[in-house]
């Protein structure tokens, strides 16, 4: 049979490959707070391997160090920054009540 002939035939498609996250030459380190703000959300919490794209081993580490970070106060436990925001633009009134 002749391939001009074929009309359902499926084409492969070529897949790009992401980069990994992580390079080879980085450490995971709590100090290295530049590599460990980007597996953290605006809410402060530690993102999910499908969402980093991480091996099991690289968010174990991941997770290990922003503990640590956490407990040496390198980071915030919470992000609340919304919440101080909303609080400040908040009137209060201090006069006598009626």
């Amino acid at each position: 049979m002749d391939k001009s002939k074929q009309p359902f035939r499926k084409y492969k498609r070529s897949f790009r490959r992401r980069l990994p996250p992580i390079g080879s030459g980085d450490r995971i380190d709590y100090r290295n707070m530049s590599l460990i703000s980007r597996f953290i959300s605006e809410q402060g919490k530690i993102l999910s391997r499908r969402v980093n794209r991480l091996t099991l081993k690289q968010q174990r580490l991941i997770t290990i160090a922003i503990k640590q970070a956490r407990i040496l106060s390198l980071l915030p436990f919470l992000n609340n920054e919304k919440q101080f925001e909303r609080a400040e633009s908040i009137p209060r009134t201090t006069g006598p009540r009626t």
